[in-house]
């Protein structure tokens, strides 16, 4: 490893996001785990009344958001982990051509949660975020957290 391997190493900011609904549409939870500088930090939330895409979703909007308006974050890499191809393929492939078609989707139809795509495009756009699928339920820690924290968070509407 050379230094500058190790630097941006060290620079790194490393997230993982997860979203789930109890029934699709239901009472549904978000979480997120960004971890920077030797520390794991955890933000979670939810709805009442939501669809599971909408709270994967918004786990990566409030992850890039507080990477974003963390100062000492600034310019530096993420990678962010989700166990959502919806969200993963999302915005790293569909939404060029979602934008192009005036946010319409291959079949003409109106892009559903365009207003969450929004926000996440351009929370993307303002960083440098390398994008990864990681499958879930598959024993990977901080994936395993995020499901927990969402289950915490559905609990308290049902």
């Amino acid at each position: 490893m050379t230094f500058d391997d190790m630097n941006t190493a060290r620079d790194a900011i490393i997230v993982y996001t997860d979203g789930g609904c109890s029934g699709n549409p239901g009472p549904g939870g978000w979480a997120c785990v960004v971890i920077a500088d030797g520390e794991a930090r955890e933000l979670s939330g939810g709805e009442a009344h939501t669809t599971n895409n909408k709270m994967e979703l918004t786990a990566a909007i409030n992850a890039l958001a507080a990477v974003h308006n963390t100062a000492r974050f600034a310019g530096r890499p993420v990678t962010l982990y989700s166990d959502s191809q919806y969200v993963r393929n999302g915005i790293t492939a569909w939404i060029h051509g979602w934008k192009k078609n005036g946010w319409k989707t291959a079949a003409k139809k109106p892009v559903l949660n365009q207003d969450l795509w929004q926000q996440l495009d351009a929370l993307n756009a303002a960083l440098t975020v390398e994008w990864r699928w990681v499958k879930g339920h598959a024993g990977v820690q901080y994936n395993e957290r995020c499901d927990w924290l969402c289950q915490q968070e559905m609990a308290k509407f049902r």
